[in-house]
């Protein structure tokens, strides 16, 4: 048990228990946490165990937030509350039923367990040891007593625990996998011949009945959608910037500030790497015993060196600033003078020794070269400050006024317009679904008042009113006549286009010659895997849907759209290759076998979910 928290305590399990828990925490705070446990009604009962309806309110809280996080412009209106919340009652119910198999497997962390895992997790670590300080001051901004946070560490381990050895446990089988990969490695050998449209050309016609045919028969994609035009202001960070003046004196104070920095240092290394095995530290003496005798650095990389990009050169880095390589490389780099070689380094990719061998630094721009670049620095970062306030007055001028053209004038900010926007939207900053639903709702649509100011991007907002409202409307026929003659054009050349490749294919299976019956001529592609390039794509698909071809009669297929037709000859399927010993087949081994423990966990819970005595109040 030891060795399983010291091997997991750094790694995703560990994490996402801190995560959990600090989320929860800094959304409900201590009294959830001890009310989450005791003395509250419950949401259900679980095998006599009840899920409080704190807990579910927490968690669906969590969730919430959760799913918002993942949507491009979080929108709370755009969630299905209903279906949220029963989402997170049976994932709770779920989650009981595991936390008693395990209590129930006798899989539980003792107290000296706990304090193991507590020790190994960075999160409470200071320069790589455990700080008891950290752990208590960590857990008490989260508003939690200790005893509270160990018995909810104590619980998320054991459930994860369980999941983790059901999941590593899958196992796929030897032939799944070959066969998959003899599938994904497959080639095949094709032809293709392409009709253009020219040839079918002669076969396509349009006349006004069908045009007046056509329009009558899909009159409801020829409506003009109900539209507003709209004017707006756009609060952001650049716009007050823009509107923020910066005096010469506050911009000789910023450049006088920021000088030392401008000036980049960059340096020259070369290193020599070598595996961070048990002989490592022998290698390292010897290579420093023939520094020290004078052996060149350069020849001693070639000849230890195993990363085989700079070996040969010696172990030339070149030249680069901070922020390059490992915080390890790089600190030790930056601490060593001209000539000098480091002691030994360890990073991720082994032991080096480092050279530092040449320093250079970049002249410091004058005030000058500086000037404009630094007031647009500076007047951004007031405007970042200022946003806030500004934000603010903004909602409350809006809200108070009869159009935007006052609160634009107090604030300095500009007024727009835009046309044609429809409920599905239109051009940013109207590509923001609740910007547009307040747009459109009746308060701001038939009654003239301004919508509420709506963040709609980081440091961008965005309140509007209407100016313009368009009902829908059926658009007459003379207004879409062109369109509807390219869409008839385009529907009947395709229909063109498949009848002749559907003839070609007809003669060519009687045996008839593409030459003689004028298809075109035939382009050869030989041995093609299914990800070939230099290909259409809808060819290089059409040829890996088609059935094998028999002894004697390849299959065929075709391909459409409104410029060409292709007509596809499938002559052999050649079997993929499987190498046991590559590391294909044994990613291939792995993802089948983590699939089969996925389902196997998630049969495992579905089981204990159907054993399990649910009551709901």
């Amino acid at each position: 048990m030891l060795q399983d928290i010291r091997d997991n305590a750094q790694g995703t399990i560990a994490k996402i228990i801190i995560v959990v828990l600090i989320v929860s925490l800094s959304i409900w705070g201590m009294d959830a946490i001890i009310g989450g446990f005791s003395g509250e009604p419950e949401v259900a009962t679980v095998n006599g165990q009840d899920i409080t309806e704190r807990e579910f309110l927490r968690t669906v809280q969590i969730e919430k937030q959760r799913r918002l996080s993942q949507m491009e412009t979080p929108d709370p209106s755009l969630l299905n509350e209903d279906q949220l919340r029963k989402d997170v009652l049976e994932n709770l119910i779920r989650e009981e039923t595991l936390t008693q198999d395990a209590a129930s497997q006798g899989l539980e962390l003792s107290d000296s367990d706990i304090d193991a895992l507590i020790r190994q997790m960075p999160q409470f670590q200071v320069d790589g040891k455990y700080s008891s300080e950290r752990f208590a001051a960590t857990v008490r901004n989260m508003g939690m007593g200790i005893g509270e946070f160990r018995n909810l560490l104590r619980k998320q381990y054991v459930v994860n625990q369980i999941r983790n050895g059901i999941v590593q446990s899958g196992l796929a089988t030897e032939s799944n996998a070959s066969q998959l990969l003899q599938i994904q490695n497959q080639t095949r050998d094709f032809r293709a011949l392409t009709i253009p449209a020219k040839a079918v050309a002669d076969q396509v016609s349009v006349s006004d009945g069908d045009i007046q045919d056509y329009y009558d028969s899909h009159t409801s994609q020829f409506r003009q959608p109900e539209q507003v035009d709209a004017a707006y202001i756009a609060l952001s960070v650049g716009a007050l910037a823009d509107s923020i003046d910066v005096s010469d004196d506050e911009l000789k104070a910023y450049y006088d500030q920021k000088k030392d920095g401008l000036a980049r240092e960059e340096r020259r290394a070369a290193h020599i790497l070598i595996n961070d095995g048990p002989d490592a530290s022998a290698t390292i003496a010897k290579i420093q015993d023939r520094l020290a005798n004078g052996e060149s650095f350069a020849d001693l990389a070639k000849e230890y060196s195993i990363d085989t990009a700079t070996a040969d050169k010696g172990g030339e880095l070149g030249y680069a600033g901070r922020g390059v390589y490992d915080p390890d490389f790089e600190k030790a780099l930056f601490g060593l003078k001209e000539g000098e070689v480091s002691e030994p380094v360890k990073t991720r990719f082994g032991v080096h020794l480092i050279k530092l061998e040449d320093i250079r630094r970049s002249k410091v721009p004058s005030f000058d070269e500086m000037k404009d670049k630094l007031r647009a620095e500076l007047a951004r970062k007031k405007a970042e400050d200022k946003f806030a306030e500004v934000r603010s007055k903004l909602a409350d001028s809006a809200y108070a006024a009869d159009d935007l053209a006052g609160p634009a004038k107090e604030l300095g900010l500009e007024v727009r317009e835009i046309s044609g926007i429809t409920r599905d939207g239109g051009p940013a900053p109207f590509d923001h679904p609740g910007l547009v639903r307040q747009l459109f709702s009746d308060d701001v649509l038939n009654d003239g008042y301004n919508t509420e100011l709506i963040d709609v991007g980081d440091n961008l907002s965005v309140v509007a009113r209407v100016r313009a409202h368009r009902e829908a409307k059926q658009l007459e026929l003379d207004a879409v006549k062109d369109q509807v003659r390219s869409t008839l054009v385009e529907q009947k050349t395709r229909e063109a286009l498949a009848q002749r490749a559907d003839s070609i294919i007809s003669d060519l299976k009687q045996g008839k010659s593409a030459d003689k019956i004028g298809a075109g001529e035939w382009v050869d592609y030989t041995d093609q895997g299914r990800n070939a390039s230099g290909l259409p794509a809808p060819v290089l698909q059409t040829a890996f849907s088609l059935p094998r071809p028999s002894e004697n009669q390849p299959s065929f297929g075709k391909v459409v759209d409104a410029d060409q037709a292709s007509v596809i000859e499938l002559d052999a399927v050649n079997q993929g290759k499987v190498d046991k010993d590559s590391e294909e087949y044994k990613r291939l081994y792995r993802f089948l076998s983590s699939l089969e423990g996925q389902r196997d966990y998630t049969a495992y819970q579905q089981m204990l979910r159907k054993r399990a005595e649910v009551e709901r109040p």
